[in-house]
């Protein structure tokens, strides 16, 4: 891969704008992840190995935020859009590649499905007895009437796809619903979700065509709160999913659903672009999408409502977002954590060299996090931010607990 398709392809992850870094031509461990296996053991006993897991209890880390790929070989529903392996579209197929790479099935064709996920059994392998990892279905792109459109979707994941590996390997994975609100069996779709046990829905707006403020879904936001379901919902600018509406990611806009009574999760705390301020009228002015949620954060009316995950914000185009959360010690109780994996596998957007030079690391800790994650970036995104501080601030052990939010569902 040359300088310019380099550039190019860092651009689709959003990581050359904004990078905080003053990002380089090259990353600090290459460009292709080398797919290794199990630790070392020096690595596994490693003082620094103990310190990410003392004080935890492994029976209640979850990791929120995982991503289901595969190529749909396994006949399961699985499907990538045909412009991510087109040469006409050569961003999507970079992207694709990267994706492919990360999660280790670059090298599998015709097994894609299963190889992923044999890798994240590897992976989860890895960490400690209890860790489970919540896997991610993906809706397809609605229109208005609520059907699904193909031609505008980039990628899909079935439901009854996640929920099958998750029961295949119940003791390191759970599932994650995803359904478009406009559907017209939408609320028929959550109840079956909670039926097969579900522990949420994942939505990417503006890549599924969802606009969260809309009264089109209404009956679906009655639907969640009657069995206390929390929506996962991107906020923000997204480019590593293209296409759709931006606007529909505004965090503001997911106000409605938490005024009929859902918990809401903003992935990577609304951290890249900005939106409109919608509170202020139909011409309020844009201003970081970050800024919108932290207003939201800091009413009191969704104290117990709005939470926001801390997936990608170790990336180096979000660590200005990874500082600010640090210092805001009241909002440590409503965070949780996520990999957004295979992300911490897309060897370019991480750097614990400048983590440190940035004062949000130890040196000591650089070449211990560089090591861990040649062999796995699951573990490596976890351990990076248990040992991130800012100062004497931390992110204490119950972001990382997460699985008690998870399973306040009503009975």
């Amino acid at each position: 891969m040359n300088r310019r398709n380099f550039m190019r392809s860092l651009g689709a992850f959003g990581f050359v704008a904004g990078s905080s870094a003053g990002w380089k031509f090259w990353p600090e461990q290459g460009l292709i992840n080398p797919c290794l296996a199990n630790l070392p053991g020096s690595v596994a006993n490693h003082p620094l190995m103990q310190s990410v897991w003392s004080g935890l209890d492994s029976m209640q880390v979850w990791d929120c935020h995982v991503h289901l790929v595969g190529g749909g070989d396994s006949n399961n529903g699985v499907w990538f859009s045909p412009a991510m392996d087109s040469l006409w579209h050569p961003i999507l197929k970079l992207q694709k590649l990267f994706y492919m790479n990360a999660g280790c099935v670059h090298d599998t064709p015709g097994h894609l499905d299963q190889s992923y996920v044999d890798r994240m059994l590897n992976l989860v392998e890895g960490m400690r007895p209890g860790f489970k990892a919540m896997l991610f279905a993906f809706d397809w792109f609605h229109d208005e009437a609520g059907r699904p459109d193909r031609n505008r979707s980039i990628f899909h994941i079935p439901d009854h796809y996640a929920a099958q590996v998750a029961h295949s390997h119940p003791e390191t994975f759970e599932w994650v619903a995803s359904i478009h609100p406009y559907r017209t069996d939408c609320v028929a779709a959550v109840q079956a979700a909670v039926r097969d046990g579900a522990k949420a829905i994942k939505w990417l707006p503006s890549a599924m065509g969802i606009d969260p403020l809309s009264p089109r879904c209404d009956r679906f936001y009655e639907a969640l709160a009657a069995v206390d379901m929390p929506i996962i919902s991107h906020a923000g600018r997204e480019l590593a999913v293209q296409g759709g509406n931006q606007d529909f990611g505004n965090p503001l806009r997911l106000r409605r659903a938490m005024d009929h009574g859902v918990r809401v999760v903003i992935a990577h705390c609304a951290s890249d672009g900005d939106d409109q301020d919608i509170d202020q009228g139909a011409n309020g002015p844009r201003v970081k999408s970050y800024d919108l949620f932290a207003r939201m954060m800091d009413e009191s009316r969704y104290a117990e409502k709005l939470y926001a995950d801390i997936s990608a914000l170790t990336q180096l185009n979000r660590v200005w977002a990874l500082k600010a959360v640090l210092q805001r010690d009241d909002w440590h109780s409503r965070l949780l954590n996520g990999s957004d994996y295979p992300l911490p596998g897309v060897m370019p957007l991480f750097s614990a060299t400048d983590l440190a030079n940035m004062g949000l690391l130890d040196s000591a800790s650089v070449p211990f996090l560089q090591e861990v994650r040649l062999h796995n970036p699951l573990l490596f995104d976890f351990a990076l931010k248990r040992l991130v501080s800012l100062g004497k601030r931390q992110f204490p052990s119950n972001v990382f607990e997460t699985r008690r939010f998870f399973e306040r569902k009503l009975a």
